[in-house]
């Protein structure tokens, strides 16, 4: 089984993919693959887009400056950590923790925002 590597996880694919079908088969297989990606596409674009049809450019702008002062106060927290020279506490890791945790989940939220007008599931106004 393969995976798919994305910015912070790990993705399991499990599609079956036959090798030894016959040319008839799979040009059958392809289309209803198709289908298929193209009904996703479909919802996609149809749920995301009523859902976030307010964004715009100044929403990502906003986002990246969440994100951007997300990292620098996980950073700062470590800095501040180092500057004691002693060993770090369970307290302060969890603390620690928790501010990289907030900057992976709103860096994620900006990844898969431009995504989704990447893919078309989302225009801008």
């Amino acid at each position: 089984m393969s995976s798919i590597m994305t910015s912070s996880y790990r993705r399991q694919s499990d599609h079956f993919e036959p090798q030894d079908i016959d040319p008839q088969e799979q040009r059958r297989l392809r289309g209803l693959l198709e289908q298929i990606d193209y009904t996703a596409f479909v919802s996609n674009r149809e749920v995301i887009g009523t859902t976030l049809a307010k964004v715009d450019a100044g929403t990502f702008q906003r986002l990246a400056v969440m994100v951007a002062a997300a990292r620098a106060r996980w950073v700062a927290e470590a800095l501040r950590l180092s500057e004691s020279g002693s060993p770090v506490t369970p307290d302060q890791t969890a603390r620690l923790n928790a501010f990289r945790l907030a900057y992976e989940e709103l860096a994620e939220v900006y990844e898969g925002m431009r995504r989704m007008v990447e893919r078309n599931y989302l225009t801008l106004k």
